[in-house]
């Protein structure tokens, strides 16, 4: 039976897409590098230090550990002063709707998240209440698709990942849920998320009722 759900951030709980955009951009053009938003579609879900590998394949060019780090440090600056601007406004629509409702069925909730800003991003939205773990960047060494931050948030709810529903907007967010054991709800396109076992195009689709419909079998 579910009786956990595990939520990326990014893309689930809210949108910093554009302000890791910003951010990958104004770094870039410092660099000389290439960069759009294409290959900012090819970050999501993955890790900073990973991130930046990505942009320099784009531009067919490599950096010694010690510099990337430098850099990734740089574009994190960048990005986390621009997130101050985060208010409690800010969630997907439909996410804390969701997560209301996890809270009063009592469900246990944790966050699966590659981001190291993942703390300051559920305070600028007073999302914290409403998880029971927090898994982040800090969290475990291998990022998605390893199944790592799942696991761990499973653990620390004192769950089966079969008993734990995943939701993600990366494909590589469900290649790691299915790698674990998990079930999994992707929100995006099917072209991204559509090996998940239940995709919807947004949040605001995603709600606890369409869930449980679908995975009937798996709620009492």
């Amino acid at each position: 039976m579910i009786k956990g759900f595990i939520f990326d951030l990014d893309g689930v709980i809210t949108d910093t897409a554009a302000l890791h955009y910003v951010a990958w951009k104004k770094l870039a053009d410092e660099m000389g590098w290439a960069f759009d938003h294409d290959v900012n579609d090819k970050l999501r879900g993955i890790s900073r230090t990973d991130s930046i590998k990505v942009i320099l394949d784009h531009n067919s060019t490599s950096l010694d550990e010690h510099k990337l780090e430098e850099l990734a440090a740089k574009k994190n600056d960048i990005y986390v002063a621009s997130l101050e601007t985060m208010t409690s406004e800010d969630y997907l629509p439909g996410a804390k709707e969701l997560l209301t409702h996890l809270r009063t069925e009592g469900f246990a909730v944790a966050l699966g998240s590659a981001s190291k800003n993942a703390e300051k991003v559920l305070n600028q939205l007073n999302a914290t209440p409403y998880f029971d773990v927090i898994g982040d960047g800090h969290s475990v060494s291998n990022s998605k698709p390893a199944p790592d931050i799942f696991l761990y948030g499973a653990e620390k709810l004192n769950l089966q990942p079969e008993e734990c529903i995943v939701f993600e907007d990366a494909e590589s967010g469900i290649d790691a849920a299915k790698a674990g054991g998990f079930y999994s709800v992707g929100i995006g396109p099917k072209d991204r998320v559509g090996h998940a076992d239940l995709r919807f195009d947004t949040m605001g689709d995603a709600t606890l009722f369409e869930v449980k419909a679908h995975f009937k079998e798996l709620f009492s």
